[in-house]
């Protein structure tokens, strides 16, 4: 491989436990929630991209994207040696999109927490590009939810995920997850799961975030002030609905991984030569 200080069979342990639980995807001490949430919808919905991103990545440094590719250049590539704060298949495609995403700071994983936070901040247009090119999923919608009635932006989202698709929102984690009182100020993305009720006081959902599954019910006047932006994507437009809502329910349930897991530990083996 190309990662002179990543371990191959670290990697394929790492990409084991998570094809057969997704929730295992984890930022770490790293400041990588958006790219995190992608990884998590990536695995759980189409592993089998999954283990060919890593081994493009790790024998490669190079991600093929839907439409263009995503490089991991030398610099980040020496760097990632030491603690990563987060185990090595993880860091390998986060710290990828992260870097490849960045104009001005470089990804670094024992830079100080500063300049960690400044590099690891993802914006709207930064999630748009990965549901297309990590995701496969043309169909990508901003909803500008502080902007918006936000009983109507939820019931737009919950439409996109009983249609088989994700949504990502950038809330305000101390304000929203945390039960702190905090500065209305976007901090966090995270995975939107489903289970979208709404009610004239009360709003909840379940959501992945920080390798776990959480459900959110809070009053509507909080959620209000934290929850700020939606990213919202669906399947390539030829696939029909039907199936794009067979595969996500597949993918996403526990038997439906069970099954997968099945199949791909041979591809894992084959891909990556372990035997």
């Amino acid at each position: 491989g190309v990662w002179p200080f990543l371990q191959k069979a670290n990697i394929i342990g790492d990409m084991r436990i998570r094809v057969a639980d997704p929730f295992q995807v984890n930022q770490g001490g790293q400041p990588f929630c958006g790219p995190a949430a992608i990884l998590f919808e990536l695995i759980r919905r189409n592993p089998v991209r999954y283990v060919q991103i890593c081994q493009q990545l790790f024998e490669t440094g190079v991600i093929a994207g839907t439409t263009q590719t995503i490089s991991a250049d030398s610099v980040l590539r020496q760097n990632s040696r030491g603690d990563l704060h987060m185990e090595q298949a993880d860091w390998m495609i986060l710290a990828t999109l992260r870097e490849a995403a960045n104009l001005l700071f470089p990804v670094e994983p024992n830079a100080p927490p500063l300049f960690r936070n400044m590099a690891g901040m993802t914006k709207p247009w930064e999630m748009l590009g990965w549901c297309l090119q990590i995701l496969g999923y043309s169909q990508v919608q901003q909803i500008n939810v502080f902007l918006m009635q936000d009983q109507n932006a939820l019931q737009s989202i919950d439409k996109v995920l009983q249609a088989g698709g994700v949504a990502f929102a950038l809330i305000t984690a101390e304000g929203l997850l945390e039960d702190k009182v905090s500065l209305p100020l976007p901090s966090h993305w995270v995975s939107l799961l489903g289970d979208v009720k709404l009610d004239k006081n009360l709003v909840s959902f379940d959501l992945y975030t920080w390798s776990q599954k959480q459900h959110l019910e809070v009053d509507v006047e909080k959620f209000k002030k934290y929850f700020w932006v939606a990213i919202t994507a669906l399947p390539i437009s030829d696939l029909p609905l039907t199936q794009a809502q067979n595969q996500g329910s597949l993918l996403g349930s526990e038997s439906g991984i069970v099954k997968v897991v099945r199949s791909i530990g041979n591809q894992i083996k084959r891909l990556l030569g372990k035997t």
